[in-house]
């Protein structure tokens, strides 16, 4: 989920000013709005429930379980919103994606299999990408070293493989 989340703030402008919020680091709002909203909860919103509940801690462990679940439900369709708008702009600018680009151009007899084969590529790309995982962690973990992606990622070499991924892609862009 958190790489779906960076590819999507990849997308996005993160931009202020000047100053550019890199992708991977917006995960970090989420930590920042529990710090903000915690003591929020505690110091405002927990008073306010004990006096219309009488309830110690402002609100029954059920009454917070539907707050949240309602919460959550509002999130979702804010969500929602957001991406239906997202892909009208899209839709705008033109951007389309490879499955759409398949199903859109093959004739209609073959759009089934050109579809298929859209997502087949994806499945390709996944398995191919675990096997050079797997082969760069075994060379570079041969005799006793941590190896470029170690369980400690404060220790890990992740630019080697980053750099490795990037030459691994230029083939394609210097294909005949």
């Amino acid at each position: 989920m958190s790489t779906m989340f960076v590819e999507q703030g990849m997308m996005m402008d993160t931009t202020i000013g000047s100053f550019t919020i890199p992708a991977a680091s917006l995960s970090t709002f989420d930590v920042i709005s529990v710090i903000f909203w915690v003591p929020v909860y505690d110091r405002i919103l927990v008073p306010i429930a004990r006096k219309f509940t009488n309830q110690g801690r402002g609100f029954t462990e059920l009454q917070r379980i539907g707050i949240s679940l309602f919460l959550s439900i509002l999130c979702m369709l804010a969500a929602t919103l957001v991406e239906i708008k997202r892909l009208d702009i899209a839709a705008s600018l033109g951007y389309n994606t490879p499955l759409k680009f398949f199903y859109g151009q093959s004739p209609d007899a073959m759009r089934s299999l050109c579809s298929t084969l859209s997502l087949q590529t994806n499945s390709l790309g996944n398995n191919l990408s675990s096997f050079i995982l797997t082969v760069v962690t075994s060379i570079t973990t041969s005799g006793g070293q941590p190896g470029w992606i170690p369980d400690n990622l404060i220790r890990a070499r992740l630019r080697d493989r980053q750099f490795t991924s990037c030459l691994l892609n230029l083939q394609f862009i210097f294909q005949p």
